[in-house]
């Protein structure tokens, strides 16, 4: 049978997996270079127009990237260059505008390094001749793009004007902006002087007639005087140029025409730029020869600002009519308003039946009666009628009551008499009529008299009929019990289920892992934040760092004096099954966690066992019968150190001088580095560091040197020369040693 045909992957799942590497690539900015170098077919016009989008816009990101080192940064600009990748976003004619938007802003980024490189690196014309091309080819695009590309445009433009011309050496020197044309010196063959400032004075001069050309496409304009700002601050050359034109340019050209809603949004826009641009000239270069133009220019803007926007907004005058008595009519207003308000009155009910809502209304508001107050929020009703009973009058409240009492009064008052009930009267032949209310007794119907015969009054029944009454009566009701007062017993939740030992160990396995989830989506970021001292909050904020230690102490203090006694723990890890408790599931996962990055995530193992140690000195000082852990994670973490540790990991180092306590068994792992000669000096520096930096560990660390120096002959060297620095008895009794043991070898020799 022929094996299934494999379908290529769609666009949707190209782009989710280049999402899933771009995502990797910020988390580790070493993989910048090798996926740039991979996706590089993806930037012909062959390609998908999605996957082409995406492609420029990382080239663009990882061009831009401020975690990337100047190596760095200059060996990825350079590979994209050679290997054609930006070229090809730029040059096609039929090129998407997206693209073609993302591929300037790379360029825009790559222009300043490469001029950088060629400085250094003028044997690799082609470099040279490729940007050269990209150059021009934007500038071929510059007039004819949509908006969004030229912006992109412009942005390019002024790091070309930033990298070829003269700067007056405020810029940082480790800023890309610092390229500029001082780093060129007089003998380089492909970047002369003398024509690339110049080319910089004319696209500086293009780029700056955007402002009267463009004068009401607002996102041009604003984008012009948004690049300006540096080049006044660093480049001296183009700044008299630039103030001129800055100071020729009239933002309020459109106040002439409509005042439409758009045209108020351009002027505003371009006005605000055009201050911040002028006030900040002033605040960083006072002494300026064209102060006194700018000031004067930014004062008449702001007073032009304020008559044409300000004068709409303004309300209208009085009218002359009512201008004179406007002011008596208001102060009786207010007076009026501050007088004191009658008493409550209640009216009473009219005739007729009544709603409750109606019985309880204390006013007569229709358009209150048809409010549905079912539309407004519990919380919010629950609110308003705490504030309003709050701050009710005593006596307000006592009329009313006593008006809803009133009228509760009058309809019992006026409610109808019930009918009176026929009833037979003793002696009569005939029934007379009773109020319901009448007492039997006045009446005469209460007869004590034993010999009272029914029968004179009704027919007498038979014994058939009395027996077909008694088979169709209902049963005889219970005797009544005294009604005892209502009282609620106390509430006691059923028992919860047994949970067997397998069952505990799943639900703690299924917390373990949920509790590790999180940390996917908070890795390393980018960026190191600065600790806060020893008065911060261990968790105060929802990153990787606070996650972490929530972690370390939920294994470390979660089942503190909850596990079996010692017994059951020593028994259960000698056979090689540890105990299986919440706190051990998720020690196990930490430990997988720290070892699967274990060189960027020694911080990590380090307040782990920082966490163990507090934690065993907590249940020392209770007199706990508690399992000691921080020996035992600390053993398991250095033993997977050094399964994978290259002479070149000082991490090590740092392991050890930061854990809180250290031991013989611990620092007898170094002695496994010795036997690898590549490894030696890297266990004799971490021996070294610790007998100078950490004072309660020297002599167990020169007691493991010195066992160092008994077994390992490839260490001895560096061992011997630590133990005559820091044991100084250490030099007499190696020569009592040698004299004897050179004694031992001529008695032999003699017999």
């Amino acid at each position: 049978m022929a094996s299934p045909v494999k379908m290529p992957p769609t666009t949707s799942e190209q782009l989710q997996q280049l999402n899933n590497a771009r995502k990797m690539a910020f988390e580790s900015p070493a993989y910048f270079k090798q996926i740039i170098t991979g996706i590089f077919p993806l930037t012909s016009m062959s390609a998908p127009v999605e996957l082409r989008r995406w492609a420029a816009e990382f080239i663009a990101e990882a061009l831009a990237c401020p975690a990337l080192r100047t190596q760095e940064k200059d060996d990825l600009t350079i590979t994209v260059i050679d290997g054609g990748a930006l070229r090809a976003l730029v040059e096609d004619p039929k090129q998407d505008p997206l693209v073609l938007k993302a591929g300037i802003m790379a360029a825009a980024s790559a222009y300043p390094v490469v001029v950088r490189w060629i400085v250094s690196n003028a044997y690799h014309p082609e470099t040279w001749m490729t940007m050269t091309a990209i150059k021009s080819r934007i500038f071929s695009v510059w007039d004819g793009a949509p908006t969004p590309v030229k912006l992109c445009c412009i942005k390019f433009v002024q790091r070309v004007i930033l990298a070829q011309t003269a700067s007056n050496g405020t810029e940082p020197k480790h800023s890309g902006l610092d390229v500029n044309l001082n780093m060129i010196t007089p003998n380089q063959n492909l970047l002369d002087p003398r024509s690339l400032e110049p080319e910089a004075i004319g696209l500086l001069d293009r780029m700056l007639g955007g402002l009267q050309d463009n004068n009401s496409d607002v996102l041009i304009v604003d984008a012009t005087l948004n690049t300006l700002s540096i080049l006044v601050r660093t480049r001296p050359a183009t700044s008299s140029r630039i103030i001129n034109a800055v100071l020729n340019f009239n933002p309020l050209k459109l106040a002439n025409s409509p005042m439409t809603p758009k045209n108020k949004v351009i002027i505003k826009s371009m006005m605000k730029t055009t201050l911040m641009l002028l006030g900040n000239i002033l605040r960083r270069d006072p002494d300026n020869p064209l102060a006194s133009r700018i000031s004067s220019q930014h004062q008449r803007l702001m007073r032009a600002r304020d008559e044409i926007f300000n004068e709409a907004n303004r309300k209208r005058a009085l009218p002359e009519q009512t201008a004179a008595g406007y002011g008596d009519a208001k102060r009786q207003k207010t007076e009026a308003a501050a007088a004191p308000q009658p008493p409550l009155r209640i009216q009473p009910l009219a005739p007729g039946p009544h709603t409750l809502a109606e019985v309880f209304s204390l006013t007569n508001n229709p358009g209150l009666h048809g409010f549905d107050v079912t539309v407004v929020p519990a919380p919010l009703t629950a609110r308003i009628n705490v504030r309003t009973l709050a701050s009710l009058d005593q006596g307000q409240l006592d009329l009313a009551i006593n008006g809803v009492r009133d009228r509760i009064t009058a309809l019992y008052a006026a409610a109808p008499a019930v009918p009176p009930v026929p009833v037979l009267v003793p002696g009569t032949a005939t029934a007379q009529l009773a109020p319901a209310n009448s007492d039997p007794a006045a009446l005469g119907l209460v007869d004590d008299d034993d010999d009272y015969e029914p029968d004179l009054y009704t027919a007498a029944e038979d014994t058939e009929q009395i027996l077909n009454k008694l088979d169709n009566a209902p049963p005889e009701a219970p005797p009544e019990q005294p009604a005892e007062p209502l009282a609620l017993g106390p509430f006691r939740l059923p028992p919860p289920p047994v949970l067997n030992p397998d069952t505990a160990a799943k639900v703690s396995q299924i917390t373990a892992m949920r509790i590790f989830g999180p940390l996917a989506g908070l890795e390393d970021p980018l960026v190191r934040k600065p600790k806060a001292g020893l008065n911060r909050l261990a968790a105060n904020s929802h990153d990787r760092d606070s996650w972490l230690t929530l972690i370390t102490r939920l294994a470390t203090r979660s089942t503190m004096g909850l596990e079996d006694d010692i017994k059951t723990e020593t028994d259960a890890t000698a056979l090689g099954r540890p105990q299986m408790s919440l706190g051990n599931l998720i020690r196990e996962m930490l430990f997988n966690y720290v070892l699967e990055d274990w060189r960027r995530r020694i911080e990590v193992a380090v307040a782990w066992c920082c966490e163990e140690w507090y934690n065993d000195q907590l249940a020392k000082r209770a007199e706990l019968e508690a399992p000691l852990n921080y020996e035992r994670c600390a053993l398991r973490l250095m033993d997977g150190f050094l399964s994978y540790i290259t002479a070149q990991d000082k991490v090590l180092i740092r392991f050890l001088a930061e854990i809180p306590q250290l031991s013989k068994e611990l620092l007898g792992r170094l002695k496994g580095l010795c036997s690898d000669p590549s490894t030696v000096k890297l266990a004799m520096t971490s021996l070294l560091y610790l007998v100078m930096m950490k004072p309660p560990a020297k002599e167990l660390a020169l007691d493991t040197v010195y066992e160092i120096w008994l077994e390992y002959e490839d260490a001895r060297g560096l061992a011997e020369k630590y133990l005559r620095t820091y044991r100084p008895g250490f030099a007499g009794a190696q020569a009592a040693a040698d004299g004897a043991s050179s004694g031992n070898g001529s008695q032999a020799m003699t017999a």
